[in-house]
């Protein structure tokens, strides 16, 4: 049974805009993208082209010794959130009924890259690299360190992962497996992503710009996100900070090609509707639509398609935020909802960066000025490789 309404009362995250929800914030509302040199690696193809690279060193803030750049960076993101909830106050015992869900989808590849490098060049055989190859590693990883012992579970549906872990984290939640879900997404930067994505010539060379008529592709970015999750009676209980609510999701595939979604956005227009009525909503009730717009042609148009097909010619303020931080793969949708979160909490609206001519097969014209809003109800959608489609609703507290 669904719970009255699940409360968002932590959140935590790192990406190239910062370590903090402060950070992320102010560098949206100014309009300042993270997109950048890559420094983490060298890649002779396609390194010159700027991604959303974490800046500093995601072990030493977390204080740890092992594991892979995703494992602290999403024990980074993990600890902020649960801290920020108030979690770190609970006893031993009820730590134990705190569940966690992840997505992922490098999980430790950049260190197993490592591993094949030195084996490759150097003739160099350094098994300790390989232990954090699996997505799951960071979930057990998070887990551990925080003490926490509820549903466990890592979700990898390609760049939909993040907003797929969070709505594993409400079923979690209304089946009563949990009292409290820490959920969200984490990926890093890696070799064969960024050369991957490059050899299929989809990678801008001067950063992405969702919605452009001339957009080239898109931006690689790396980062996690956390949320909190919880029943409203028990979060007002532990008199828990309630940063917002999560009202609704839907989560669909369309299954029409491995790395393209449907042409009419069928997919990704099914989760809107499930997510507006599993939050009961209607489209009209919608104050802003954070999109994927990842700034390839084939994914701006099929979701831009959804999105008129939803709202008419009446669409509510819809933006991609991806040339801020880059697309993050499995952390985007956790990443995202956690932009979400912040423009209600300050009733602002996020822009879409890059945009200068707008694509004349786009019926609406996304945000391009950072204004004052009144957001009730919110929509984040994320698309994933193999048509995995998902729609959250986020709402504040009075909507």
């Amino acid at each position: 049974m669904k719970p009255a309404r699940l409360a968002i009362t932590g959140m935590g995250l790192v990406s190239a805009l910062g370590w903090t929800a402060e950070e992320t914030w102010t560098a949206i509302d100014q309009g300042k993208s993270g997109l950048g040199e890559l420094t983490l690696f060298h890649s002779p193809r396609f390194g010159h082209l700027p991604v959303g690279e974490v800046r500093g060193d995601p072990a030493a803030a977390r204080g740890l010794r092992s594991g892979s750049r995703s494992d602290h960076l999403a024990a980074y993101a993990a600890r902020a959130a649960f801290i920020n909830a108030g979690l770190d106050a609970l006893p031993g015992e009820e730590k134990k009924q705190v569940g966690l869900v992840l997505g992922a989808s490098t999980g430790g590849l950049l260190s197993s890259e490592s591993f094949l490098r030195g084996l490759i060049l150097e003739g160099q055989v350094d098994t300790s690299l390989l232990r954090h190859h699996e997505c799951a590693h960071a979930t057990n990883l998070v887990a551990h360190s925080l003490g926490i012992g509820g549903f466990r579970a890592t979700v990898s549906t390609a760049c939909s992962s993040g907003a797929m872990a969070i709505s594993t984290a409400c079923d979690a939640l209304c089946m009563n497996e949990a009292r409290i879900m820490l959920a969200g997404g984490v990926d890093c930067l890696t070799r064969l992503t960024l050369n991957g994505f490059g050899s299929l010539l989809i990678l801008s060379p001067d950063g992405c710009r969702p919605f452009e008529s001339g957009r080239r592709g898109m931006s690689l970015g790396e980062g996690a996100a956390v949320l909190v999750l919880e029943p409203e009676d028990g979060a007002r209980a532990r008199k828990a900070p309630i940063l917002a609510y999560l009202a609704g999701r839907g989560n669909t595939c369309d299954a029409y090609h491995a790395t393209r979604p449907a042409p009419d956005g069928s997919g990704i227009h099914r989760a809107m509707v499930l997510a507006l009525e599993d939050a009961g909503l209607k489209p009209a009730d919608v104050s802003y639509v954070n999109a994927h717009g990842t700034g390839t042609v084939d994914n701006d148009l099929a979701e831009s398609r959804a999105l008129t097909r939803l709202f008419g010619d009446r669409p509510p303020p819809i933006s991609s935020t991806k040339r801020f931080f880059g697309h993050t793969l499995a952390a985007a949708g956790a990443l995202e909802a956690a932009v979400c979160v912040l423009a209600i909490q300050h009733q602002r609206l996020p822009v879409n960066l890059g945009l200068n001519r707008l694509d004349p097969e786009i019926s609406f014209r996304p945000v391009t000025e950072p204004v004052n809003a009144d957001l009730k109800a919110v929509l984040s959608n994320s698309l994933g490789f193999g048509g995995a489609c998902s729609s959250l609703v986020i709402c504040r507290g009075d909507s």
